[in-house]
């Protein structure tokens, strides 16, 4: 979970499209950081009011190192992430990036645990991991959704899926652990990313079942890169430099082992 070199440029939208009434997929042209991007890492990204200063933080949903661009999959909820809705081919738009540290790879038969929009970062770890030449049938992914689906089509190419929804409109009624437990999904790790509630309850089941656990932080953050200690999350052991246990989430996450926080 090494730090990447991060770049910020104005770099180049390529296209856009909604994915759902409020979800909108972005793809950005960046060489550099679709090159140094990695599964869990983000982007902060500039608006062009001056009286909304401060960055939106959107994980990285996939990156194209042939073509230098990234995607981003995100969902409209504020003043900042309706401006960028309205973005065209061929506008520019600020960009930071990578941020944060990724998830470890180093796993032979993962499941993948996504839940609202902690499911578009875990496409790019499916790419990656079956890149690295994990079978569908061992790349287990159970996708918890609100209401509309998105995304599916794309991980059912390449993994095991499993669904879950709040209101079992889509899949299994419930969220995502539920859905393990009552189709068996089993697997050597878990790589997770989601609301807290989601997670907390992901780290429980990883505990129970003895399998180590990655876990994606979802935390509100403003500068994206650990100066202003905004996004701090409570941690198992004191943070070494600061000698309190809290780490930030921006610059000492997104990705966390289980065991190192306390949801």
């Amino acid at each position: 979970m090494e730090q990447t070199k991060k770049f910020m440029h104005v770099a180049e939208v390529v296209s856009q499209s909604r994915l759902t009434e409020d979800i909108c997929s972005l793809w950005i042209k960046d060489r550099d950081i679709a090159e140094n991007a990695r599964p869990g890492q983000f982007v902060s990204l500039f608006t062009r009011a001056d009286s909304r200063m401060l960055p939106r933080p959107i994980s990285i949903c996939e990156t194209n190192r042939n073509k230098g661009t990234i995607r981003l999959v995100y969902r409209i909820v504020g003043s900042g992430t309706k401006e960028f809705s309205c973005l065209s081919g061929g506008e520019p738009i600020e960009i930071m990036g990578p941020l944060g540290n990724g998830y470890d790879l180093n796993c032979k038969e993962p499941v993948l645990m996504g839940g609202g929009i902690g499911i578009p970062p875990l496409l790019m770890l499916a790419k990656e991991l079956s890149a690295m030449g994990i079978p569908k049938k061992q790349l287990h992914v159970i996708l918890g959704y609100r209401d509309n689906a998105f995304l599916l089509d794309e991980f059912k190419k390449i993994a095991d899926i499993h669904i879950s929804s709040d209101s079992g409109a889509i899949g299994r009624k419930g969220n995502v652990v539920d859905c393990a437990r009552e189709e068996d999904v089993t697997g050597e790790c878990i790589f997770s990313c989601g609301p807290t509630p989601m997670l907390r309850a992901v780290k429980r089941y990883a505990y129970e079942n003895d399998i180590p656990a990655q876990l994606s932080l979802e935390e509100h953050m403003a500068c994206g890169i650990g100066a202003c200690l905004a996004c701090v999350t409570r941690t198992a052991e004191p943070d070494e430099h600061f000698k309190v246990n809290t780490r930030r989430v921006c610059k000492d996450g997104p990705v966390f082992y289980a065991e190192e926080v306390e949801l």
